[in-house]
């Protein structure tokens, strides 16, 4: 392996999100070398049978991980180190909207997915997983998964010219507590500017200062307040405001492995949602930027209130709780809001249902309104359906539907868990329904015609292909990455894939198949030869059996979305380890109903 940023695993979205709110250099898409794998969509197939296997391991219950606290080290600290400032106090209106709701960057952040990108549940799961994989790389993989998940303790023990492994997550010295906290304040404020938006900042190439510099966005600042409280000195800086930032840890490329452990010279591209947002309508990079122009943090930390008001707030309150004065802390007008809200409704549940092994830093409701404002987004600002025509062929009903991409980078974006499908119901003149497509049972696993669970949902069971036309119950338009291996076999092991096998998730509005990016970050398989599948849409055909004399029929769509879709969770539950077994352990206790993005209702003869 050439690089210690030459391999990343999974990185928590943050941008939208996908964050959705994370170094190789790709020659190909194919890979970095080598023949590529065959682009092809493989049929559904039925799940096979499979031979006896050992049971699984009886793993103890993890260690409750330490709770956070203070700790201040070179030019690193902890996340309470800023709160002493930058929380909300009862006796100040510093950093509080005009309907005085609480808005301090500690109070939002500490529910998010930055904040608890260490003790995600999920990430120490299929970190474990791919080293039990893969254990000829297993100081590698767990040292270029921190980069990311725990920057200040990877930071710190790089510094000292050591590697970081997930063994840190059973301490509570310094080092425990620097990676615990997660993408902490420390870390994103004191990333410079250095290489931002080139590929050497990608798959988490940031460059930390040393010097205990304070990067933000408003200009001006009144150092004195700052560096007596904390040490650090708050300086102005416009790559604060950018989503090249952001790329650093959402745009990852990782090394394949063949099964033996040999880098056989291909590069996936695991997470490009930069790269998406760069072959956009809202990419604002440029000399003139379009109208719909907007950087990641305009979406996922916006600088307006829940009521889409400006805000005009102090950015700290003093160390006693009052407010600053005036000259201390002038009133800024242009203040963004931590909340770093995606898609990710099931992090802040497992925290919250598990708050006791999990420790996070933030309340049971705090987490709750992380999880609303994130259901919230995905359905009014993520996606749309429509449906653009009707037409009949004897007793077959045709019916045109339109999905949107509302969002500035593919949907879903980031780490191949991700999907979201469409559900599309018809129901006759009495109100029977006598046409599904897309139904699921309690834990989100698609369904047949029958209502038996689809073969594509378990192990060994093949995969969806992308569709233009769906004329049966067992059949789903499913949008997803699906990743193969070297030989073109799909695979559920993050480096094990060389590429994509598919890839049909919704293009950004404003796609050029012709820039710079759209090789690496774009569509693969049956997609790119649907010529309705575009920029910003996708239409897709539903032929009905519907006689004109059992109607007038009611049909309705609806958009769906899960941050980790039943088959992924069931090929990880594969692998023995304690961290899967403690993840599966809180997965199956908790509600993992699919999200609804979009909806939409037509009436036709």
């Amino acid at each position: 392996m050439q690089s210690p940023h030459r391999m990343r695993l999974w990185m928590v979205p943050l941008l939208l999100l996908a964050l959705a709110l994370g170094t190789a250099q790709l020659a190909a898409c194919g890979g970095g070398g080598g023949a590529p794998p065959p682009d092809t969509e493989e049929p559904p197939v039925d799940p096979p049978t499979e031979p006896p296997v050992d049971p699984p391991t009886e793993w103890p219950p993890l260690d409750p991980l330490a709770a956070t606290r203070h700790v201040s080290t070179d030019h690193l600290a902890t996340s309470p180190a800023c709160a002493v400032c930058h929380d909300n106090a009862d006796t100040a209106n510093a950093m509080r909207d005009d309907a005085d709701r609480p808005i301090a960057p500690m109070d939002l952040w500490r529910a998010s997915a930055m904040a608890n990108s260490t003790r995600d549940p999920y990430w120490r799961a299929v970190v474990s997983a791919e080293v039990a994989t893969n254990p000829t790389h297993a100081a590698e993989i767990q040292n270029t998964c921190t980069r990311c998940h725990a920057p200040m303790a990877h930071e710190r023990v790089g510094a000292a010219g050591g590697a970081l492994d997930m063994s840190f997550l059973e301490a509570d010295d310094d080092n425990a507590q620097l990676g615990l906290d997660g993408v902490s304040c420390a870390a994103c404020h004191q990333i410079t500017d250095e290489g931002l938006g080139s590929d050497d900042s990608y798959t988490g190439g940031f460059v930390l200062g040393s010097n205990r510099l304070i990067y933000g966005g408003h200009a001006n600042p009144n150092p004195r307040p700052m560096q007596n409280n904390s040490g650090f000195t708050p300086v102005y800086s416009a790559h604060m405001g950018s989503s090249a930032l952001c790329a650093t840890c959402h745009t990852l490329e990782t090394e394949s492995l063949d099964a033996d452990g040999t880098v056989n010279g291909h590069v996936l591209v695991e997470q490009g949602t930069y790269l998406e947002w760069r072959n956009s309508a809202f990419n604002d990079e440029g000399a003139t930027p379009g109208p719909e122009a907007a950087s990641c943090v305009d979406c996922h930390m916006p600088s307006t209130d829940q009521d889409g008001g400006a805000i005009a707030t102090q950015l700290a309150h003093n160390p006693s709780g009052g407010d600053f004065g005036p000259g201390a802390a002038p009133v800024r007008s242009d203040y963004h809001r931590h909340t770093l809200v995606g898609g990710n409704t099931l992090l802040p549940r497992l925290l919250r249902e598990h708050a006791d092994t999990l420790r996070p830093n933030a309340s049971a409701a705090a987490l709750q309104a992380n999880e609303d404002a994130a259901r919230a987004m995905l359905a009014t600002q993520s996606a749309g359906l429509a449906f653009t025509g009707q037409g009949r062929s004897g007793a077959t009903l045709a019916l045109m539907l339109r999905v949107r991409n509302a969002t500035g980078h593919k949907l879903p974006t980031a780490y191949p868990s991700r999907r979201a499908w469409l559900r599309l119901r018809v129901y006759d003149g009495t109100d029977t329904l006598v046409f599904a497509s897309g139904e699921h049972d309690s834990r989100g696993r698609l369904l047949d015609a029958a209502g038996s669970v689809l073969p594509t949902e378990l192990v060994g069971g093949g995969f969806e292909p992308h569709r233009t036309e769906i004329t049966s119950g067992d059949q789903v338009q499913i949008y997803e990455s699906v990743m193969q291996d070297a030989s073109g076999q799909a695979t559920w092991r993050l480096l094990r894939a060389a590429t994509y096998a598919k890839d049909n998730r919704l293009l950004p509005r404003g796609w050029d198949p012709d820039h710079a990016d759209a090789a690496r970050a774009g569509a693969w398989g049956g997609a790119t030869r649907d010529e309705d599948f575009v920029g910003g849409q996708d239409d897709v055909t539903y032929l009905v059996p519907a006689p004109a004399a059992a109607g007038p029929y009611r049909v309705e769509a609806t958009l769906l979305y899960q941050v980790l879709k039943p088959r992924f969770a069931a090929e990880l539950f594969e692998v023995d380890t304690a961290e899967v077994a403690s993840f599966q352990a809180m997965y199956e206790a908790t509600n993992v109903a699919p999200e609804i993005m979009a909806r939409a209702q037509v009436t036709v003869p």
